[in-house]
This record gives C-alpha cells, sequence and structure tokens, in this order.
C-alpha cells in the first residue's frame, strides 16, 4: 500500500507551474475520434485518468506516438470498434463521454457507464436526452451498458433542464457531425468547455457561443486533424493558491489564466489573503490567520465544487465560523471525518457544512476519499503540526500530476512510502 507521509508546519515558498487542464483533457481525447486523421495534442498532464484514456483509445484501434511526455500524436483513422467494455470504463468517469465521439463518427455506441469518485448518484439522463434529441435511440443494458444508435444524426433544439458539464461536452460531441443546425440551451460555461469547442473548430468544426448558456453548432460533413494545446489546469491552480495560504506561504502559481481563477480569487481575498495578478501568473502569500468567508458552489462563473474541499481546509484554520454549501453534489463532505480527526470542527447537515475555524491542525492517519478530498488532505497535511499518512493515494494521482515533486520544490515535507498492507493504524500523532 502507497501512501503519502507528510511533516507539517513548513510554509510554502517559491514557484510552481500548473500542468494541463485534467476536465478538458479528457474530453478533448475522445473528440480526437471525430477526426479520422491525426492530432497532435501538448500539455496533456501525466496523470491516471489520462493513462486509461489512452489506454481505451488504442485498445479500440488508435495509434498512440508521445512525442515527449506532454505531448502525444493521435491518429484515429483506423478505430473500428464503437464498444468500449466496462472493465476499461469504470477507471475513470469521462469514458461517458465516449458515447458522443463515437455516435459522432459511427452513428453507434455502446459504452460502460463511467467509474471515478463516487459523489454521489451521477445520472446520465440529460446525455440521453441529447442524444435522443440528435435522433439517437439509447437503450441501458442490465450489464450496465448504454448503446445507442442513430440511423443519421440530425441537428436539434437541446434544452438542459440542469446545467450539466458532462451533458454539454456529450451534446456538442455528438453534435458536431450532425446534419444542420444545433442549439444547446442552458449549457454549461466551464472554460473546459470552451477549450473543447476551440479544439474542435481547429479541426474544422463551426461551434458558436461555447462559454455561454446557448451554444450553437453547425454539422460539417468531416473534420480533420489538428495540433492544439491544453489549457492550464484552474483547479490545480486552486490548490496551490489554497496551499499557499494555509502553511501561511508566499508562492508564485505560474501558466494559469487568472480570469479563470476569479471565483477563486475573490474567495481568497475575502478571507484577507494576498493575490496578486500577473499576465499568466499568480502569486498568493499569507502571514497569519485567515478570515472567515461563506461560500456557496456553483456552476462556472460560481465557486467550482471542485475546490470546497481544498477551501474547508483553509476555513478549519480561519478565525470564526463559516458556512460552505453545496449545490452540485450531494456526497462531497465525506472528507469532514478525516479532517475531524486532524482536530477540525466541521459539522455536516445534509449539503450544508459549518466550520468553526481551530487555532492548528495535528497530523493524523487519513485517507483520500476521492480525489478532490484527497488534494484537501495534502493541504491539511502540510498545515498541520506533526506528521500525516495520507492513504487511497491513487485518487490524487488521477488529477495531479507530479503532485509530490511540485510541493517539494515549495519545501514541504512529503514523500511517496510503500507500507504493508496489514500495517497495523497507530492513533492520531
Amino acid at each position: 500500500m502507497e501512501k503519502f507521509v507528510i511533516t507539517g508546519g513548513n510554509p510554502l515558498t517559491g514557484e510552481v507551474s500548473v500542468s494541463g487542464a485534467k476536465n478538458a483533457v479528457v474530453a478533448i481525447l475522445p473528440a480526437t475520434i471525430l477526426a479520422e486523421d491525426v492530432c497532435r495534442i501538448e500539455n496533456i498532464p501525466n496523470i491516471s485518468d489520462v493513462s486509461a484514456m489512452i489506454k481505451i483509445l488504442d485498445i479500440m484501434g488508435a495509434h498512440i506516438k508521445y512525442i515527449n511526455k506532454n505531448t502525444i500524436e493521435i491518429d484515429t483513422r483506423h478505430i473500428n470498434s464503437f464498444v468500449v467494455e466496462y472493465e476499461l470504463s469504470k477507471q475513470l468517469r469521462a469514458s461517458y463521454y465516449l458515447i458522443g465521439a463515437l455516435l459522432g463518427r459511427f452513428n453507434r455506441a455502446q459504452v460502460a457507464m463511467p467509474g471515478g469518485c463516487y459523489l454521489g448518484v451521477r445520472p446520465i439522463d440529460q446525455h440521453i436526452k441529447g442524444f435522443e434529441a440528435l435522433g439517437a435511440t439509447v437503450t441501458m443494458e442490465e450489464n450496465a451498458m448504454v448503446n445507442a444508435s442513430a440511423q443519421r444524426l440530425l441537428g436539434s433544439s437541446i434544452y438542459l433542464d440542469v446545467v450539466s458539464v458532462g451533458a454539454t461536452i456529450n451534446c456538442m460531441l455528438a453534435a458536431v457531425k450532425a446534419r444542420g443546425l444545433t442549439i444547446i440551451e442552458n449549457a454549461a460555461k466551464e472554460p473546459h468547455i470552451v477549450d473543447l469547442a476551440n479544439f474542435l473548430n481547429t479541426m474544422g468544426a463551426d461551434i458558436r457561443g461555447a462559454g455561454t448558456d446557448v451554444i450553437k453548432i453547425r454539422g460539417v460533413e468531416r473534420l480533420h486533424g489538428c495540433e492544439y494545446s491544453i489549457i492550464p489546469d484552474q483547479i490545480e491552480a486552486g490548490t496551490y493558491m489554497v496551499a499557499a495560504a494555509a502553511t501561511h506561504g508566499n508562492v508564485l502559481v505560474k501558466n494559469v489564466i487568472p480570469k479563470h481563477l476569479e471565483s477563486i480569487t475573490a474567495k481568497l481575498v475575502e478571507c484577507g489573503v494576498n493575490v496578486e495578478e500577473y499576465d499568466d501568473a499568480v502569486r498568493v502569500s499569507l502571514s497569519e490567520r485567515p478570515g472567515r468567508c461563506n461560500i456557496k458552489t456553483m456552476p462556472h462563473p460560481g465557486f467550482p465544487t471542485d475546490m470546497q474541499p481544498q477551501f474547508a481546509v483553509l476555513l478549519s484554520l480561519a478565525k470564526g465560523t463559516s458556512i460552505i454549501s453545496e449545490s452540485v453534489w450531494d456526497n462531497r463532505f465525506r472528507y469532514a471525518e478525516q479532517l475531524a480527526r486532524m482536530g477540525a470542527i466541521i459539522h455536516v447537515d445534509g449539503k450544508t457544512a459549518v466550520v468553526e475555524g481551530v487555532d492548528c491542525l495535528r497530523g493524523a492517519p487519513i485517507k483520500a476519499d476521492d480525489l478532490r478530498a484527497g488534494a484537501a488532505m495534502l493541504i491539511a497535511g502540510m498545515a498541520a503540526s506533526g506528521v500525516s499518512e495520507i492513504e487511497e493515494i491513487h485518487h490524487i494521482e488521477r488529477g495531479y500530476e507530479n503532485v509530490v515533486e511540485k510541493f517539494r520544490s515549495l519545501g514541504a515535507l512529503i514523500e511517496r512510502k510503500d507500507f504493508p498492507d496489514n500495517k497495523i493504524q497507530m492513533g492520531a500523532g
């Protein structure tokens, strides 16, 4: 069993570069299926979700060539299967984007329901609604396979009942080669949706309005290969920003788009954190206890749900009581039990958490319940006094490239260690 072992109490200082956006690349990789050509993609993060998606494409017949560790060429001309089995799909939630991409290319898709972090029920009813509006017939098999097929996809109006990033992306993938005009209303507006639209347009698609709540897609007969670079990861950037504040550090976070970070920056400033913006970097520093603030997660441009657990660590150390309202996922507060082991005071009631700030956290044996909860545990371990051991680190590596090396470069005392599976857990240290 591999764990991260952290000796806390060191302020983070120095510079760190942010990798390509996980949530963009896991949509753009399936989109290469639509090209039936060679795509060169740069700034790809070296994370397990990417490895899983590339493995799926490889098994389906794509030719993958690594130019370097962050640049690959994908030749999808020889993909001849529209089936993705459960053992492959279960490795990541974003496997459901293969439904839209395969439907767009073959007018057929057979993909197992996705895996990834468990954050409560993740229905794909809005995805199915979009596929059916485009003329597809969609059935769910008992073995958790989603079957979608159409004689020919036809442009249509799609109104999403809830703002869904996944459904917006899947509808875009299915619609780019559909005949006629597709209008997606109540669309999600996240930066990675804009990045996907830019990628598809670079391949010859005709997509307008990405980043607004109405996206218009005029179908084209064919797409072609292209070269493209993934945008920086706003959530990774936000994670390092919060880590700098929680450890009373001073960190320059480089390779970012500051506009994508506005909701995170605003809450940090509200807590008394110093944030300086540059063209493609932000500097975050704090020399005293942060102040309290209230957070409500919302679709972009609101405060991102993927930053909520990390921010909870900062608020656990703040002066006063803060309230966190989670409006996106049902099961996002599981990390509260782990923080409580470290001395945090968090009262959870459904989708609301009340956080009473404490003077300090103490190192303890903890685990990563999911990807972003894992990031929160890293921050808590670095901000705490004493030693923390984090289990289930595979969750963290789904979305953070070289996380140990990056935090070490900022002065964190963190290392990956291998422990026997039968190691007896001791009490909090």
